[in-house]
């Protein structure tokens, strides 16, 4: 019994040029002058000619072995592309006369020549095909770059044309379709060249090993899959103007078109080429559908095993007399060539040159190259043995040897790693525009409208940045216009940003100690010592500037003390310290990179949480959800100040993408019911610190609010003196049982756990775990 489809296994109708033009008048009753035969596997494939040499219709006689509900689905399929996409350039069956598609169906495109007619030996199906403009069996090698990255986005336009496409006949064993590759293996003895056959029979093993069973998750549908040089007619610049034979439609995996593409448009090119190619490919079909992770993945083996088959085929059908060995095998050597590229570079190297993924590499040798380009500037790795991260999805991070850390430390992705909501309306986007604000456009406009309907009265100016350090930066700008002094105040131990004016008010990045000339800091309440719990610090810091002749423009505060050491104000405190700021001529900035968006559980801002209403709120980091995006939120009068001096523009800030960015993560604050969610999940978790620390004296304060914790480790309860060194090394503990941390305070002995707000009560117990396990191993 036949293992495949048996119309592969039958030799050509055997019709003369003459007898075409029999063929065409007796089957649908055209007069042609002349007929041209242009060459198939398993039909025959006429131009027919008028009288003035004008082209009057492709004529197409069927294989005596062809299913007519085979040709039906053929039929059936052109119409549904060309009705779900008009503009796509199929060719179109012609109705039999006489026929009716309303009263006949699919039959009303085909006619049967019988037995005897015009040298038939068998019964024939025949169809009538328009005539496309173009030319066919172009030069793959002449096409531009601009023209193969069309022929990607022709294919994807047919997969999504076909898309709501279904027949009986679909689901067949066609074999140029690649999901049935391993039945060639019976083929192999057919290639004489023992090399050659090797290499088809590595690809084929490939396959079985790696592809079939990842095949149930491709995205499948009916598909071409044969879509190549030979099947399509182009213009003179190689785009294509006809898509022809659907002979071999199958129901298979929407990459197998893309596949049969880059088999032939890499027909004699070098192995580099074919990569390069491959991926102008890949860009056009993703112009139209992005492809998936998986699909790119095995987008080698898809391509190599395609090759592997164009070797294997028409090398059996030569075997079998079933076709002219020269015109069958006229693309095996090419075919050959791919497969052999593939495969000296590697299944791996394959897919990363396929993708444009960077080259991996061992993480010893990738710290060399960090340190030897990056330089000694730029912050050191994060614990003894650094971890070479690979994915990450909501809570959760995995490392390239596929071992899974709870992140228990970055705020940066708020709404957690990869959230779908957010990485869609990025991509989204991405796709269809992304340019400057000089444009209008509905997205900053809603994302502005949006942020000052989350603050108090009078916060109803938006200016949009791509950092918190910009944010910051910006707003002491406006703060020194506005109020024409220069003079700032921050917390000892705070961080706001890397650039001069921000960076002048983060102590932390202070290596040196020495403080900037107009900045001076205040020591935050430390309600764990009972110190400098009153206003005196920060009334004598406004003192230390008075006395340089310098006023404060403006008094900057993270709500959460983030670098500080979580410290929870109290309202009364925050409301006196604005009071004098205010007094003495500064105004107010709530940076809000840390401790907004949620993440204290009560309130979106943290300032709301004192009551108090700023001058300028600051946002960064969490607002894109790791996509570049920060904004800064002020006063109508003070932006009109600032503008007197200056044209405010930021090339990127508030461009489409990052605006869809943040707009999703607001949207999934609010439909997840994050800041209910961060509060429950925030009590658990300090609750259950605080249970660890009844059998651990080295945990001495357990503090913060929501999701911003801060564990204080000492050397002693009694005296409370912080222990870095004991600090260091439960960091490191925890990493080694699988959870992130970090450390921050003034003497780095406070465990800073800051986890997305994607952290639930379901997390706590494995974190409980790790932190007992680390405390009992030190």
């Amino acid at each position: 019994m036949q293992a495949f489809d048996a119309i592969l296994a039958s030799r050509l109708p055997g019709f003369s040029e003459t007898d075409a033009v029999g063929v065409a008048a007796a089957t649908f009753g055209l007069t042609a002058a002349t007929a041209e035969n242009l060459g198939s596997e398993r039909d025959q494939t006429f131009l027919l000619r008028g009288a003035r040499g004008d082209d009057l219709a492709i004529m197409k006689i069927s294989n005596a072995a062809e299913d007519p509900a085979t040709l039906d689905m053929e039929a059936l399929g052109v119409l549904h592309a060309r009705r779900a996409d008009p503009t796509l350039p199929v060719a179109l069956p012609r109705v039999v006369p006489g026929a009716d598609p309303e009263r006949d169906g699919a039959a009303a495109y085909r006619a049967t020549l019988p037995v005897g007619d015009h040298g038939a030996t068998e019964a024939h199906l025949v169809r009538l095909y328009d005539v496309l403009p173009g030319s066919g069996r172009s030069d793959p090698l002449a096409l531009s770059d601009a023209a193969i990255a069309d022929w990607g986005e022709m294919t994807a336009r047919l997969a999504r044309a076909l898309r709501g496409f279904t027949h009986p006949s679909a689901h067949r064993t066609m074999l140029w379709d690649i999901q049935h590759a391993p039945r060639t293996r019976s083929m192999l003895g057919d290639i004489r060249d023992t090399r050659r056959r090797a290499a088809v029979a590595a690809v084929l093993d490939r396959f079985e090993a790696v592809v079939a069973p990842a095949w149930p998750l491709l995205r499948s549908q009916v598909v071409h899959t044969d879509f190549t040089i030979d099947n399509a007619l182009v213009d003179h610049d190689g785009r294509i103007t006809g898509i022809v034979d659907f002979g071999d439609m199958s129901y298979s995996a929407m990459a197998v078109d893309i596949a049969s593409v880059i088999d032939s448009l890499a027909n004699g090119r070098s192995a580099d080429e074919l990569f390069r190619v491959s991926r102008l490919v890949l860009d056009g079909y993703q112009r139209v559908t992005p492809l998936e992770p998986l699909e790119l993945r095995l987008m080698g083996e898809l391509i190599a095993t395609r090759s592997a088959v164009t070797i294997a085929i028409p090398a059996w059908r030569a075997a079998q007399r079933l076709e002219d060995a020269e015109f069958a095998e006229r693309y095996t050597a090419s075919a050959e060539a791919i497969v052999r590229a593939i495969l000296d570079a590697g299944w791996d190297e394959a897919a990363r040159r396929l993708s444009g993924s960077p080259r991996p590499a061992p993480d010893t040798d990738l710290a060399t190259r960090r340190e030897a380009v990056l330089g000694p500037a730029l912050e050191p790795l994060t614990y003894e043995h650094p971890i070479h991260m690979a994915s990450a999805r909501g809570v959760w991070m995995t490392d390239t040897n596929g071992r899974r850390y709870l992140d228990a430390y970055n705020n940066v992705p708020c709404v957690g790693h990869s959230h779908p909501r957010v990485t869609e309306a990025i991509a989204r986007q991405a796709r269809l525009l992304n340019t400057n604000m000089r444009y209008l456009h509905e997205a900053a406009i809603e994302l502005a409208e949006r942020l000052v309907a989350t603050c108090p009265p009078g916060l109803d100016t938006v200016l949009f940045v791509n950092s918190g350090s910009e944010a910051n930066d910006l707003a002491w700008r406006m703060a020194t216009a506005f109020t024409g002094n220069t003079g700032g105040l921050c917390t000892a131990r705070a961080y706001h940003g890397i650039s001069e004016a921000s960076a002048a008010l983060s102590p932390e990045s202070w290596l040196a100690g020495k403080a900037p000339a107009n900045i001076e800091t205040w020591l935050r309440p430390d309600t764990y010592r009972g110190t400098d719990l009153d206003p005196s610090g920060f009334a004598a810091a406004i003192g230390r500037l008075a006395l340089r002749g310098v006023a404060p423009a403006a008094t900057i505060l993270d709500g959460a003390l983030t670098s500080d050491g979580f410290y929870d104000l109290e309202p009364a405190y925050v409301a006196e310290l604005l009071r004098m700021t205010r007094a003495a001529g500064g105004l107010w900035i709530a940076d809000e990179v840390q401790g907004g968006h949620g993440r204290t559980g009560d309130a979106m801002w943290s300032f709301q949480r004192f009551g108090i209403v700023p001058d300028f709120v600051t946002l960064g980091k969490p607002m894109g959800n790791g996509h570049p995006v920060a904004a800064v939120i002020t006063r109508r009068e003070i932006a009109q100040r600032f503008a007197a001096d200056t044209v405010f523009f930021s090339t990127f800030g508030g461009n489409q993408v990052s605006a869809a960015a943040a707009l999703a993560v607001l949207d999934v604050l609010e439909d997840e019911g994050v800041l209910p969610r961060v509060k429950v999940a925030g009590e658990a978790l300090r609750a259950g610190i605080r249970d660890v620390a009844t059998r651990h004296p080295a945990i001495g304060d357990v503090r913060g609010m929501g999701l911003a914790i801060g564990v204080e480790i000492v050397s002693d309860r009694p005296t409370k003196t912080p222990d870095p060194e004991a600090t260091a090394a439960i960091k490191e503990g925890m990493r080694d049982r699988g959870v992130l941390v970090g450390t921050t305070g003034t003497a780095g002995n406070i465990v800073k756990v800051r986890p997305p707000l994607a952290f639930t009560t379901a997390e706590v117990p494995f974190f409980l775990e790790a932190l007992e396990g680390a405390l009992a191993a030190h």
